[in-house]
């Protein structure tokens, strides 16, 4: 491990009994008894107990301390192990008191509070753990691309045209011209085939849609992918099977303690996840819709589990009419598309599919849709110099940990949300 400093964190502890070390951390917790005052200390890896047999004074919790001290053995404290004959020094002012208690195994706040307080609040080990979850889910992702021969890319988030999906885009001003926050990266990241052949990117999206409900988002984290030379859709969907196993080993490997602190069970990938058609699922269903609500969703997902044992399901072959443009329609049944959509635990979790790869392709469907090619050039440029067959998708990195953990609302699984109603903090 790479040392800035003599610090010794709280989780190696146990391994440095009898000596004289140095600990930092917050106050997490303070408990007065009648002859001895133990102090909690919280670092990035676990608590560590400090005895003070001497007042120490009222530091107030969340003060951040250094502390000096022996290392004791003592099976009731936390690791195993205490901190004695401390030497205590405030790193930072007098805390002023959190809005809840962070000490507490459970939370007492409302979702208000802990949004509104969210600096503060996601110390706390519950709130926090979501986010372990995702950052590990992350590394999960790249690894199984990156084993893949994936290049990852980084595109820009300003656009100069609302082309990919109508008007719900975010407007600004860039210099005095007329620019958009990008809905996706899918116009570069399809340029990117050309030259990579296979891409990947983690970022921010934007939708500028006036949801107010607890799955939707104005900015959200997007897992995208893109891949050349396939066959069909089905290619896209074989590499979306690894990259979610990817994500579910990230988290084995990096995150054990926060699967185990929320008491989750990390879902099984099957080897080759189980997929219905859209037609079929309509009939399923009983419906005649152009589009799955979130209660056909999560009907299909309790079907997937009873018949296949899967938490995961495709769910194949969208109508073209609410499929973007650029979606390669299914060559048997041209009225349907060569795209898909993940349900995972009753949610959609990624949409992929089979892109349009010619030139003259894409301006026969804008023609079809009565779009005029001439917005799109800078976009379609790349398809007039060659560009083979390609597909890709996009998963919710937010909706994904909101389904692991359960979560009754996105925002809990989101770092500073953005929606109708909040910018701050």
């Amino acid at each position: 491990m790479i040392r800035t400093t003599n610090r010794v964190l709280a989780a190696e502890l146990p391994a440095h009994v009898g000596e004289t070390v140095e600990v930092s951390g917050w106050l997490h917790r303070r408990r007065e008894l009648k002859s001895v005052t133990f102090l909690v200390l919280r670092d990035r890896s676990e608590l560590a107990q400090v005895v003070l047999t001497t007042p120490g004074g009222d530091v107030p919790e969340e003060t951040v301390l250094r502390v000096r001290g022996t290392v004791t053995a003592n099976a009731q404290a936390p690791g195993g192990v205490e901190l004695t004959s401390p030497q205590i020094e405030p790193l930072s002012s007098l805390a002023q008191a959190p809005p809840f208690d962070l000490y507490r195994p459970a939370v007492s706040a409302g979702l208000p509070t802990i949004l509104d307080h969210a600096p503060v609040a996601l110390r706390h080990p519950h709130l926090k753990a979501p986010f372990q979850l995702s950052a590990a889910s992350v590394v999960g992702f790249r690894a199984a691309l990156d084993a893949l021969s994936f290049t990852e890319i980084h595109t820009p988030k300003v656009v100069s045209s609302a082309t990919e999906s109508g008007a719900n885009v975010f407007a600004l001003d860039w210099f005095g011209r007329p620019a958009y926050l990008a809905q996706s990266p899918q116009f570069f990241k399809q340029a990117m085939v050309g030259v990579f052949e296979r891409v990947y990117e983690t970022g921010p999206v934007f939708r500028a849609e006036p949801h107010d409900t607890a799955r939707h988002l104005a900015q959200y984290t997007s897992l995208d992918a893109e891949l050349g030379f396939i066959t069909d859709h089905r290619d896209v969907m074989a590499v979306v099977r690894e990259a979610v196993a990817g994500m579910v080993v990230g988290i084995e490997e990096r995150s054990a303690e926060a699967v185990e602190r929320l008491e989750l069970t990390l879902p099984e990938v099957p080897a080759e996840i189980p997929q219905i058609h859209f037609a079929d699922a309509m009939k399923m269903l009983g419906a005649d819709e152009p589009d799955l609500a979130p209660a056909h969703e999560r009907f299909l997902s309790e079907w997937a589990l009873r018949e296949h044992g899967s938490e995961l399901l495709f769910v194949t072959g969208y109508p073209m009419a609410k499929r973007p443009f650029y979606t390669h329609p299914d060559p048997d049944r041209p009225a349907y598309s060569n795209s898909f959509d993940l349900l995972f635990r009753g949610l959609e979790l990624v949409t992929g599919g089979q892109r349009l790869h010619r030139y003259e392709d894409y301006v026969a469907a804008l023609a079809a849709r009565g779009e005029c090619a001439e917005p799109y050039e800078s976009y379609l440029s790349a398809f007039a110099h060659g560009m083979p067959p390609h597909g890709g998708f996009a998963l919710g990195l937010e909706r994904w940990t909101a389904r692991l953990t359960g979560a009754d609302n996105i925002r809990r699984t989101t770092l500073f949300p953005r929606d109708l109603h909040r910018l701050t903090p």
